[in-house]
């Protein structure tokens, strides 16, 4: 069934500055210039691939727009919004010192948010039935008083906060299955009850100390923040099964009016920071699945915010998939890397990897009992 998609790429996505750093590390002494992982070539290209197929003529494209301070600060600090704003004349860090950004980085930022919020505006607005929003700078590892992991500001908290505020949205949904833990959403929303937080990821791969399965909120939020730290080498069963016995259940349950997904492509099995072995495939039977509970859920309403991914010839081939899988259309493009991995053992669940689901899907029915018996979030 063909949807009516929204779809946000802004060109100044890809002028995002990150520096000759080479990979993580800073270039000078015996480290050579190079690029930064978080270059415009994985998304840029992303972008391309979506013109080149066609697919792009089937989308509805939804202008980004920038975000103003008002939004940030219903997120963020004043004091860390103001950091990234003066940084800005000379370039800086967003706050870890492994986060650079170049000049004009305050404004791409807030473009980056503002096209997250676009997608979701026109999601609830009845436009488009579901939208995906590639923005760049990534915002799921940033934290109210810092940026980290090359994320400025919290793209999804902030797009959740300003529909909130316009009283256009309350109880939402997070899912996100970057490779690396969604560190940000969890600790702004740890104790809100409106707002379920679901971060599948690679077990202490960043943040190391985060993304424990016994991290589960607190206070009125206690129950609504769920994760599941996957071993290495997890590839399409182990994923598909999350979204099955942990997001299906959790999302059920909590009954959201929208759904949002930090959609990064770093769980691919050709990433340079990530040890997992999703396949483009993978990535399709993600959204799949996920669309088939927003359908029974909220009534379609499921937006995508582009996060990680660092495989500049395997994340086009990637988004594609999840872009076909929410439109409902099949470009015929075939993803030539399944030639290495499409066969691979890595794909299939392993009972290593279904204990750890197991336990994160007892988190999910806890949740269900909870709302049952009247909370969280419920007078």
């Amino acid at each position: 069934m063909e949807r009516k998609t929204g779809y946000v790429w802004h060109e100044q996505y890809a002028w995002h500055d990150t520096g000759t750093h080479a990979g993580i590390y800073p270039s000078g002494g015996y480290v050579q210039p190079y690029h930064n992982f978080e270059s415009p070539e994985s998304k840029a290209r992303f972008a391309g691939l979506v013109e080149v197929s066609g697919l792009l003529d089937r989308l509805v494209r939804i202008p980004a727009r920038h975000v103003e301070a008002e939004d940030l600060l219903r997120v963020h600090t004043a004091g860390h919004v103001e950091r990234i704003r003066e940084q800005s004349a000379t370039g800086g860090d967003a706050g870890d010192g492994f986060s650079p950004f170049g000049r004009g980085g305050y404004d791409l930022a807030r473009l980056a948010a503002g096209g997250t919020l676009a997608a979701a505006e026109a999601v609830m607005d009845g436009v488009v039935d579901n939208a995906y929003a590639l923005v760049r700078p990534p915002g799921h590892h940033a934290e109210p008083d810092q940026g980290r992991g090359y994320c400025l500001f919290a793209n999804v908290p902030v797009a959740i906060e300003a529909l909130r505020a316009a009283g256009k949205l309350r109880r939402v949904a997070i899912f996100d299955y970057d490779v690396h833990h969604g560190n940000g959403a969890q600790k702004i929303y740890w104790e809100d009850p409106d707002v379920l937080t679901i971060s599948v990821h690679q077990d202490r791969l960043f943040p190391v100390d985060l993304g424990m399965a016994d991290e589960r909120g607190a206070g009125a939020g206690a129950g609504t923040n769920i994760n599941v730290p996957l071993p290495a080498g997890s590839g399409d069963g182990a994923y598909c099964s999350v979204v099955e016995e942990v997001a299906g259940p959790a999302i059920r349950a909590f009954q959201p009016e929208l759904i949002l997904v930090s959609s990064g492509f770093d769980p691919s099995a050709f990433d340079p920071l990530g040890r997992m072995s999703v396949t483009s495939d993978g990535f399709r039977g993600i959204a799949d699945r996920l669309l088939a509970i927003a359908d029974e859920v909220c009534e379609g309403r499921i937006v995508f915010s582009h996060e990680g991914g660092y495989s500049a010839v395997h994340v086009p081939f990637c988004g594609l998939a999840v872009l076909e899988s929410l439109s409902g259309v099949r470009t015929g493009v075939e993803d030539p890397f399944n030639v290495s991995v499409g066969q691979s053992p890595t794909r299939e669940l392993s009972p290593w990897q279904r204990e750890t689901i197991a336990h994160s899907a007892d988190l999910a029915h806890a949740l269900g009992r909870l709302m049952d018996s009247g909370e969280p979030g419920k007078p």
